[in-house]
């Protein structure tokens, strides 16, 4: 039987998750992935991780692993490889090794079930169709469809796992820009909830004291004002673990849900006394929240990279309305 071979590395959201879970993710775009036919691969031992076969579909993987699986090319609604599409890439940065793009809220990175095509990886694609062989875009980490900001993109497969040991090294620094619900008390903290899916909505993690994976984010706060009778404030978050909707799960457990969040938000401004401040927090199309700045040491020069994304014209406008543009 003929195969193909699908290889990829696994990012801080795989670090620490059974392997089967992990292939499910990954082989998002493969219609005959499912739980069993993935856990029966693995039994197969068509399954490897750094080269090592793996037979046990409990295995755990870590952050950085390479993974191999040979799926049958014959296996019923396998999808074709992702296509080129001609697309805008606002780019940051690019050299030799990698590129860093600054993603608008509502284009979704990686093409899924749901979504084949127009995603940020067909753009992308297209930006590279001029790349030497082997370089290829290889997307390092993700923002959900609704968050803006930093993507770092490697070259190569090699640069890709560098990338991954960087950017989970405790000298980087990856923040975001907040706009939450409530008058946030303190100037400065940390929120080190556990995190795990939740068992009732599947779209949503479960921040926890006791259960799931250990997950870390430090905030500052830029600014509040009193928005009667709610408050508004901005904050600057730093992962320091980067978790599935990490952030946004974080926040809204301390009772500061982000503004515009579908998942983990609420419609307070019904409780805004100001009826302009109450229509542009209720039209607000996504969560208020926008991947800012990354610094990193270079994963092939080790120098210093920092990255800067400006804030979106459409958060920039809430905070300008809501009166926290000062604080930025």
């Amino acid at each position: 039987m003929r195969m193909a071979i699908r290889t990829f590395t696994t990012d801080r959201g795989d670090d620490g998750r059974r392997i089967d879970l992990v292939l499910r993710r990954h082989l998002a775009g493969v219609d005959a992935a499912t739980r069993t036919r993935v856990q029966r691969w693995i039994e197969d031992g068509d399954v490897t991780v750094n080269g090592r076969r793996v037979l046990r579909t409990a295995s755990r993987v870590a952050l950085g692993d390479i993974l191999a699986v040979a799926i049958p090319n014959s296996a019923e609604g396998a999808r074709s490889p992702m296509q080129a599409e001609r697309g805008h890439v606002n780019l940051l940065f690019e050299d030799d090794y990698l590129i860093a793009v600054n993603k608008p809220a509502g284009l979704v990175v990686h093409p899924t079930h749901a979504h084949a095509s127009g995603t940020l990886m067909n753009a992308l694609l297209w930006h590279a169709r001029g790349w030497p062989s082997p370089q290829r875009p290889s997307i390092v980490g993700r923002l959900d469809k609704l968050t803006s900001g930093i993507v770092v993109v490697a070259k190569t497969a090699a640069v890709h796992a560098a990338l991954q040991r960087t950017m989970a090294a405790s000298v980087s620094e990856k923040e975001y820009l907040a706009v939450v619900y409530g008058r946030v008390h303190v100037a400065t903290a940390r929120i080190a909830l556990r995190l795990s899916r939740d068992r009732v909505d599947r779209r949503k993690v479960a921040a926890s004291e006791h259960t799931g994976a250990e997950s870390l984010t430090r905030f500052v706060r830029l600014g509040r004002v009193s928005a009667p009778r709610v408050g508004l404030t901005l904050l600057r978050c730093r992962l320091v673990t980067g978790r599935t909707h990490q952030i946004r799960a974080h926040l809204a457990a301390r009772g500061w849900p982000i503004v515009g969040d579908p998942v983990y938000g609420e419609p307070r401004w019904t409780r805004i006394v100001d009826p302009q401040l109450a229509n542009v927090l209720r039209v607000f199309p996504r969560q208020a929240l926008h991947a800012s700045r990354l610094a990193l040491a270079h994963p092939v020069t080790r120098s210093r990279l920092e990255l800067q994304a400006p804030v979106p014209q459409d958060m920039q406008g809430l905070i300008d309305v809501s009166g926290l543009g000062g604080f930025l």
